[in-house]
C-alpha cells in the first residue's frame, strides 16, 4: 500500500485496493497524491474512492474507481444542513434544473434568491460580480460551471478569514459572548466536553452572574464533564468573578478557561460597557489580553446575526464565532454574510443537540455537504 505521513490522503490496504479517504481537518491534495499513487506498482489497482472530484482524478490516471460514497463528515454535515439545503441552495439548484441561456436573466434569477436567503446584499453582490466577470471572459459555457463558479466562491468566502485559534498560553482564556437564547452557556458546555476529550484541564467561569439558570446550567455542565466552575455571589460584579478565576487558573496550572459572560439585549449600551470592562480585567489578570473572544450566533436569527456580530466587535476583540442551531433553520446561507462582511474565522458549528454535533468547522467539508447533488430523501426537512 502507497501512504505518505506528510499526505493529508489516508491510504489503507483494503480487499479491493487502496482506500482513499478525507481527513476531516486539511482539504485534499487530489492531484498530487494520486499522481504519486498511480506512480507506484499497483497492477490493475482499485481505488475506493471519497467524493466525486477525487474519483475524477483517479480515472484521469488511470485508477479503476470501484466504490463512491460520501464522506462521513460530509454526510452528517448534509443531514444538519437539510433545511438549509432544501431552502435557498434548492432554489439555486432549480435555476438549472432545466435548460436554458446562459445570460444576465439567469444571473437576475440567482441573485434573487441570494438576497432573499439572509446571505446579505453585500456577499451577494460578490458572488453576482464573480458570475459576471466570468461570464463576460466566455468562461461560463455551461450550467455545470455556473453552479461550480458559486461553489468556489462560498468556499473562497469561508477560508479567506480562516486561521487556527491562539490557545498556546497556559492557561488560555477564552471569552464566551452572545445574547441570551443562542445556545452560549450549552456551547461553553460542549467545548469543555471537546476540550477534556483532548486531554486538556478545563475550568469553567460562570460570568452570567445575572442569570441564576445560566450558573445552574453551567454547573450541571462542570459536574458532567469534570471542570471546576469557578461562581460568584448572585448579581456579583462578573469582572471580579472573572478576576478570581483567572488568578485560581493560574495557581492550579490549568490549560484553558472558559469564560461565559452576560448576553443581556445586545442593543442596551451598558451590556457592552460590561463586555469591554472584562476585557480589562483579563489583561489585568493575564498580563495580555483574553487569547480569544468567540461570539456564539444562531442561525435562526439571519440577517440579525450579522448585525449582532458588528456590535460585538465594537465592544470586543472578536476572534471567532461559533454558529449554533445550524439544524433547525432553512437560513444558513448567513454563515457566508457573517465571514464575509466582518472577516471573522467560523471556529465551530452546531447540526444537533449531542455533545458530538458541535463540531470543527471546516470550509471545504461545510461547502460541499451545503452544495452537495440533491438527494430527496435526505434532504426532506
Amino acid at each position: 500500500a502507497w501512504s505518505s505521513k506528510a499526505s493529508p490522503v489516508d491510504c489503507a490496504r483494503s480487499a479491493t485496493g487502496l482506500v482513499l479517504t478525507r481527513s476531516p481537518a486539511t482539504p485534499i491534495r487530489q492531484r498530487e497524491d494520486l499522481v504519486g499513487i498511480a506512480g507506484k506498482p499497483h497492477p490493475s489497482t482499485v481505488i475506493a474512492v471519497i467524493g466525486p472530484a477525487t474519483a475524477k482524478t483517479a480515472e484521469e490516471h488511470g485508477l479503476r474507481v470501484d466504490v463512491l460514497a460520501p464522506a462521513p463528515d460530509v454526510a452528517v454535515l448534509e443531514a444538519g444542513l437539510a433545511r438549509t439545503r432544501g431552502g435557498f441552495v434548492a432554489k439555486l439548484r432549480g435555476l438549472f434544473s432545466r435548460e436554458r441561456a446562459l445570460d444576465p436573466a439567469l444571473l437576475e434569477d440567482i441573485e434573487e434568491v441570494l438576497i432573499t436567503a439572509d446571505i446579505g446584499v453585500r456577499t451577494s453582490q460578490r458572488i453576482l460580480d464573480e458570475l459576471r466577470a466570468r461570464m463576460d471572459r466566455g468562461a461560463l459555457s455551461d450550467a455545470d460551471k455556473v453552479w461550480r463558479t458559486i461553489h468556489d466562491e462560498a468556499r473562497e468566502i469561508l477560508t479567506e478569514s480562516d486561521g487556527a485559534p491562539k490557545l498556546t498560553e497556559t492557561p488560555s482564556l477564552v471569552l464566551v459572548v452572545g445574547v441570551n437564547g443562542v445556545g452560549k452557556t450549552t456551547t461553553i458546555g460542549k467545548l469543555a466536553s471537546r476540550f477534556r476529550a483532548e486531554g486538556k484541564q478545563v475550568l469553567l467561569v460562570a460570568g452570567d452572574t445575572f442569570r441564576a439558570a445560566a450558573v445552574q446550567q453551567l454547573e450541571i455542565w462542570g459536574e458532567r464533564v469534570g471542570c471546576t466552575v469557578v461562581r460568584g455571589k448572585d448579581g456579583a460584579d462578573p469582572s471580579s468573578v472573572l478576576f478570581d478565576a483567572i488568578r485560581q487558573g493560574q495557581r492550579d496550572g490549568v490549560d484553558l478557561i472558559l469564560a461565559d459572560t452576560a448576553g443581556r439585549l445586545h442593543t442596551k449600551a451598558p451590556l457592552m460597557a460590561e463586555l469591554e470592562k472584562l476585557g480589562r480585567t483579563a489583561e489585568k489578570a493575564l498580563g495580555r489580553p483574553a487569547d480569544e473572544v468567540w461570539l456564539v450566533l444562531d442561525a435562526t436569527t439571519g440577517q440579525n446575526a450579522i448585525q449582532q456580530a458588528k456590535l460585538f466587535k465594537e465592544a470586543l476583540p472578536v476572534s471567532g464565532v461559533v454558529l449554533t442551531k445550524l439544524d433547525g433553520t432553512a437560513k444558513g446561507g448567513v454563515i457566508l454574510g457573517i465571514v464575509d462582511e466582518h472577516h471573522l474565522p467560523v471556529r465551530f458549528i452546531g447540526i444537533g443537540e449531542k455533545v458530538e454535533d458541535l463540531r470543527a468547522f471546516d470550509a471545504a467539508t461545510f461547502v460541499d455537504a451545503l452544495f452537495a447533488p440533491a438527494d430527496d430523501h435526505r434532504d426532506r426537512a
